[in-house]
């Protein structure tokens, strides 16, 4: 991943862009995060996603903590050039913070 070539994207105001989180093995959709221009490239560098933390302020590396990190496999981006969609190997029990594998686990009946 280190030699791609990051393409102009459109940041929103506050320079980020949504970055939907796919299983690449089974298409399940694992999380929405958002991404800056750094965040961006420094998972492109590491081969693992890093994401910028609107509540914190800050960068975070996905399973830093928990073990749960995303292998990227593929990153891919939408027409509008606004959308990031990340195709990863999910390590660990899963990408949610409760423990769930996935974010989306909840339905509105």
């Amino acid at each position: 991943m280190s030699s791609a070539t990051i393409p102009k994207l459109k940041y929103d105001d506050k320079g980020l862009v949504p970055a939907i989180v796919q299983d690449i093995e089974n298409g399940d959709v694992l999380m929405l995060a958002y991404m800056n221009e750094t965040s961006l490239k420094m998972t492109v560098e590491t081969g693992f996603t890093h994401f910028w933390s609107r509540s914190r302020q800050k960068y975070w590396k996905k399973g830093e903590t928990s073990g749960c990190l995303q292998k990227v496999r593929e990153i891919c981006y939408d027409c509008d050039s606004d959308t990031l969609l990340i195709k990863v190997k999910q390590h660990g029990a899963g990408a949610c913070h409760t423990g769930a594998r996935t974010c989306f686990y909840r339905k509105i009946e």
